[in-house]
């Protein structure tokens, strides 16, 4: 009890001032290490945005809900406003200066994409040390660090947001890209998708000249891999030495995982998360790969009826 005390006012009761992230800070920090950290004192604002946050989570921690974070229902990847996210940055007490951990449920390798992608976010608006917990919320709970199921007094903060295109690409650039040929497209969803035999939100097939690079590819269990692991993988895709790499799914949440492993961990210069994706893509009549033929189509369209009926 006493060490959850600790945790707890370590995160919510020691007045902001201008910090530096301690020192072993990495972008993917494993549930022992955020553990030191917080028992040394450091100053670490948590916030979780999957999960049954009241039923427990991290002390200290702040609640901030993905869909808080998204677009609509005709394509959840659409970027809000800067003052959105601004407002609910500011309203979970996150400010630039102070290191941010984010924090998924940790129940899939999915799951985590929407950790990946509110890291993702946090750093376009100007949040200067960013991390995500590997195994999330039950990494955390699995290895017998503390629990709370009372939340926080977090208090809001002034945070101003200072939005950066530096990691965005943008479905017009998209489109540039692709009739110029200068930019590695690499789409993360499952091969099905990627193959027009499977589609949900955008219609089938990929974006043209676009290559398949899965986001579990980047995982072990419900685990992301290493930094060196994921640097392997970005040399073994020829990705290093790529002008621009784009990574994008059908609403960005898939494709914030393959951002985070190329960019954060594999440390791939010019890589861009296309938020959009394929959901605004398709819809704007650009041709594809992968697009399967009228019949074909209706063919594909009635054997998934059949089999959500049965």
């Amino acid at each position: 009890m006493l060490r959850t005390a600790t945790l707890s006012l370590t995160l919510a009761s020691i007045p902001a001032f201008a910090l530096a992230a301690p020192e072993g800070w990495s972008p993917l920090l494993e549930p022992a290490e955020l553990a030191e950290f917080l028992d040394a004192g450091e100053q670490i604002h948590i916030i979780h945005v999957t999960g049954e946050f009241d039923d427990g989570h991290i002390p200290g921690a702040a609640y901030s809900p993905y869909a808080n974070w998204r677009g609509g229902p005709a394509n959840p990847g659409a970027l809000l406003s800067e003052m959105d996210y601004e407002l609910e940055a500011a309203r979970v007490g996150v400010e630039a200066d102070v290191p941010v951990v984010v924090v998924h449920a940790g129940d899939s390798p999915s799951d985590m994409g929407a950790a990946a992608r509110v890291y993702w976010t946090l750093k376009s608006l100007g949040v200067q040390d960013l991390a995500l917990l590997n195994g999330g919320f039950e990494g955390w709970a699995g290895a017998g660090l503390p629990v709370s199921t009372t939340p926080a007094e977090v208090p809001a903060s002034d945070f101003h947001a200072e939005w950066n295109d530096a990691w965005y690409i943008s479905t017009d650039e998209v489109a540039e890209l692709v009739e110029a040929g200068e930019a590695r497209l690499m789409d993360s969803r499952p091969q099905g998708f990627f193959e027009g035999i499977a589609w949900s939100i955008a219609r089938p097939g990929t974006i043209r000249g676009a290559e398949n690079l899965e986001f579990e590819d980047f995982f072990d269990g419900n685990r992301m891999v290493s930094p060196a692991q994921a640097r392997a993988i970005a040399e073994d895709q020829g990705l290093t030495d790529a002008p621009i790499t784009v990574s994008f799914c059908n609403t960005g949440h898939w494709a914030a995982l393959n951002w985070f492993a190329l960019s954060e961990l594999a440390e791939v210069e010019g890589t861009r998360l296309y938020a959009e994706s394929m959901a605004e893509y398709a819809d704007g009549g650009h041709a594809l790969d992968n697009e399967p033929g009228r019949v074909a189509f209706l063919w594909r369209s009635f054997q998934g009826w059949v089999t959500d009926l049965f």
